[in-house]
Order: structure tokens, then C-alpha cells, then sequence
């Protein structure tokens, strides 16, 4: 967004939580940078300053508030070019893939020059991507240490620093106070053999409608409803590509708008990984004032939907195939017995919640059959093997990063993927907004159009499309 001091400053007053996240206010006189609702004194206008991201305020010399803790903002959602290519950046910095690459080839992942990349994201952060990365471990390291039991040790290695020298010298001359210092100023903790985390989100949010959309969804094995909590098993890779399985466990925060998120302690090498995909299945950048100025009446019965995203793209494509032409019921049946087959088993605390998908690998190296004998059709198996060896070769990316075209057109270049099932994919996937899965007969049916028809009538939800599917799929639940 563009920084106007008077427009930040109303927000600042107001504790406006639409603005949250998306600036930073530096109060010159303590040096401390907060959110815009930070419940502390509001500072006077002539000595705020105000920033496009953490980091930009930290390289001015601003340490993070103990208050209203800037490493829970909410993300920034964007869907214009040069945005979503500083935004992917971003979540690629976040997800840890700068503790183990150079800006060279986060470029190349991103099919830009580097020096493209920086201009973007200096343009969109106020701060090259090397800063950024610094602060986001930073943060990182300030929510271990304030909301896990890990040692600092283990604080400096999950946050992506390769020695506990490094992280204690840059975290003294940043924040002005010790690692050791920061944990004494919170309460202690009991080991719980688990991690915790409050991911904030802008309110509102329709919790009720996200568990049902993901609930008739949920892979047997792999993820699971109870009550108002949302289970699933995760395979990540941490520092050094070192993979960790594990689970997380999700449910509204005791605090105002955030998750809270449990994490096996199995996860606590991949933290920043588990955190990315955990914003991006519960689609917490959302800012649902802009999607509802574009979707207009069409988004009035239910404000606080959100777009459920992916923890693993090879997961919904998988899924997204296993849907063609049946119910949700029928392919939800269908893709337990495909992660039972093929998955991999482990423990968790929880009846029934005991595999892992599979790779792209697993399923890359083997014939139609293996897959048709657990009631795939034929030609979907086919699809499926196809899928898995285009993502095990490094072919085709399915994640928030990858370019919206070119990835479109690749899943539409494999046997047996259309352009419902490559809008769908993308919908979830490469949480992309503007994603318009066509023809889809529930929409079709809640428009009340031809199919043609319809298509140019999603034209006016731009660049919100995919969310305008939601609301549409939503208005046929009350009718008989």
C-alpha cells in the first residue's frame, strides 16, 4: 500500500485491524515499531513513522514491541504482478528457502532475473530480500523464545541461524537485549511436547465454513474434524532439507482474530515451513474488505469466508483428480484409500489420524493398475502418475510461489486435466483469488446461466473469482 502518514495515522487511532499487517508505526521517542492496533498509549503523529514491513522499520533502528508482538500480524494477499511476485517471494523467504539458497536461485524459482527481484521487492518492502529474510528469522527466534519451551539452542537452529553465536550477537545488537533476557520477561512454560503458535488473521472470519469445506474434504488417515478443531499430518522439510513428519492440531485462539496452532514437537526443526503452509491452508492474508468490495451483494450472507488453500499441492491435485465427475463424498472415499495405500504410517496422539500422503515420488514410480485396484478409474490413475512424475522431475511446482500461466498451462498439457480441474488446483494450491474452475455445475446451477453465460458473468468478481465459487457453492447449501 502507499504510505500516507495521515491515513496510517486514523488507522493507528482507530486500532483498525484492517490495517493490520500491512504497516508498521516506528515511535521515534522509545524506538519501538508496533501494528497499527496495538493497544499501548497511541504516540503523537510528529513522532511516528511508518513502514511497509518489519524488517523496513528494523533497518531503521526500531526493535519490535513486547506488547502487541509484530511477528503475529496478519500476511499481506496481493493479485497484482509485480505484488504477487514480491508477495511470493516473501512466503518463499518465510517457508526457510534463504537458509539454504542464495537470492540467485529464489530468482530462478521464481523465473525472474535476481535483479528484477530486488527492484520488485525493495519497491513493495522498503528493504532488499536478504534484510527481509534477517528479520523474519529474527522474529521468528522472538516467538520461540516468548511461546515454546526450546532451548536457545534450538531457538537459533529452528530460525534458520547456523551458530548460536550468530543469532546472539545479531539479536543483542537489534533488539537491544539478550536472547536469555527476552525469555526472562515471559511467563515459564512446562514442557508440553508440543509447540503453540497464535497466527493473527483480519477479522472476520467464518471458522464454522472453513471446518465444513475442509471436513467433506478430509482424507481418511490424513486429516480429521473434531468438534471445532481441524487435525492433519504433515511432511515438511527443515534446515538443510532435513524432512520431519508430523501433525498440527487448529481451532479458534482464546485471543481476538488469530488460530491458535499445535504443533508435534517432531515439527520443531521446520517451524518456518509449518507456519507458511499453516497461513496457507487457512488463507490468513485475506483482507475481506477488499473481497467484498468486489464481490458486492454476492458476498453479504457470509463476510468471514475463506479461500482454503494447501499444505502440499501434490495432495489437492491428487485430490482435485480423484473429483472428477463424482460427488465430494465419493472422492473423499476414494483418496483415503489412496493415502492408505500409498502413504506412510506414523504415531500422533489421535484415533484414526495415522498416515502421510505420499510423495510425488512414491506415486511417480508406479503403473495404473497399482492405483486403479483401489477403485480409481483407469484414465484418472493415468493422470495421477502423469501429475506425480511432472512435480517429482521438477517440472511442474504446485505451490504459492509458482507463476499463475505458465503452471495453468502445464497441468492442462498433462493427460486427463482440464480446465476445471486446472482452475481448482490453482484455487487451492497456488492460492490464487482470481481462479474460476470451469464449468463447474454448482456454479452454473447458483448463477442460474448457460455455461458461456456464467463465464462472463464472473467477469465482474475480478480479480476475486475464486471467492465468488465459495459464496456461489455456499448459496446452495440453504436450498433444497
Amino acid at each position: 500500500m502507499d504510505l500516507d502518514d495521515t491515513q496510517c495515522y486514523r488507522a493507528v487511532r482507530a486500532h483498525d485491524s484492517r490495517f493490520d499487517g500491512r504497516f508498521f508505526v516506528g515511535v521515534r521517542t522509545t524506538r519501538i515499531y508496533c501494528r497499527p492496533v496495538c493497544t499501548a498509549r497511541t504516540p503523537l503523529k510528529h513522532n511516528c513513522r511508518f513502514f511497509p514491513s518489519a524488517a523496513a522499520a528494523e533497518v531503521q533502528g526500531f526493535r519490535p514491541c513486547l506488547r502487541c508482538r509484530p511477528e503475529l500480524a496478519p500476511g499481506y494477499a496481493v493479485v497484482d504482478a509485480n505484488q504477487r511476485l514480491a508477495r511470493s517471494a516473501a512466503n518463499l523467504i518465510e517457508d526457510g528457502r534463504l537458509q539454504d539458497a542464495n537470492l540467485a536461485e529464489l530468482a530462478r524459482t521464481l523465473d525472474v532475473t535476481d535483479r528484477h527481484l530486488r527492484r520488485v521487492f525493495q519497491q513493495e518492502f522498503g528493504v532488499s530480500p536478504v534484510e527481509y529474510a534477517q528479520t523474519q528469522r529474527l522474529l521468528l527466534a522472538k516467538r520461540l523464545l516468548t511461546d515454546t519451551d526450546l532451548t536457545v539452542l534450538d531457538v537459533a537452529m529452528a530460525s534458520g541461524f547456523a551458530s548460536l553465536r550468530r543469532f546472539n550477537d545479531l539479536f543483542r545488537t537489534r533488539y537491544r537485549m539478550t536472547p536469555g533476557e527476552l525469555r526472562r520477561t515471559t511467563p515459564s512454560r512446562e514442557p508440553t511436547g508440543r509447540l503453540t503458535f497464535d497466527l493473527a488473521f483480519r477479522p472476520p472470519y467464518d471458522w464454522e465454513a472453513m471446518l465444513a469445506f475442509l471436513g467433506r474434504r478430509a482424507i481418511a488417515g490424513v486429516e480429521q474434524i473434531d468438534g471445532r478443531r481441524y487435525r492433519r499430518t504433515m511432511r515438511v522439510a527443515g534446515a538443510g532439507g532435513k524432512e520431519a513428519t508430523g501433525w498440527i492440531e487448529v481451532a479458534p485462539s482464546p485471543r481476538r482474530s488469530a488460530l491458535r496452532i499445535h504443533a508435534s514437537a517432531s515439527l520443531a526443526g521446520a517451524v518456518p515451513t509449518v507456519l507458511a503452509r499453516a497461513k496457507c491452508l487457512f488463507d490468513l492474508a485475506c483482507h475481506p474488505d477488499q473481497v467484498a468490495a468486489a464481490l458486492g451483494p454476492l458476498g453479504e450472507a457470509h463476510p468471514g469466508l475463506r479461500l482454503a488453500g494447501s499444505v502440499d499441492g501434490f495432495e489437492i491435485a491428487v485430490r482435485a483428480i480423484l473429483g472428477q465427475q463424482v460427488t465430494v463424498a465419493a472422492a473423499t472415499t476414494i483418496a483415503g484409500r489412496f493415502a492408505r495405500a500409498f502413504g506412510t504410517a506414523i504415531v500422533t496422539p489421535f484415533a484414526g489420524l495415522d498416515h502421510v500422503f505420499p510423495r510425488a515420488g512414491e506415486i511417480a514410480v508406479l503403473e495404473p493398475g497399482d492405483i486403479a485396484k483401489h477403485g480409481v478409474i483407469a484414465a484418472r490413475a493415468r493422470a495421477i502418475i502423469a501429475l506425480a512424475k511432472a512435480i517429482d522431475s521438477g517440472a511442474l511446482r504446485l505451490d504459492p510461489a509458482a507463476p499463475v500461466e505458465a503452471t495453468l498451462a502445464a497441468l492442462e498439457a498433462l493427460p486427463g486435466i482440464g480446465p476445471w480441474t486446472a482452475h481448482y488446483i490453482a484455487m487451492r494450491a497456488l492460492a490464487w483469488p482470481d481462479a474460476f474452475p470451469h464449468p463447474d455445475v454448482a456454479v452454473i446451477k447458483a448463477i442460474g446461466e448457460k455455461p458461456r453465460a456464467a463465464l462472463a458473468a464472473s467477469e465482474q468478481w475480478r480479480p476475486w473469482r475464486a471467492y465468488a465459487v465459495l459464496h456461489l457453492w455456499k448459496s446452495l447449501e440453504k436450498k433444497p
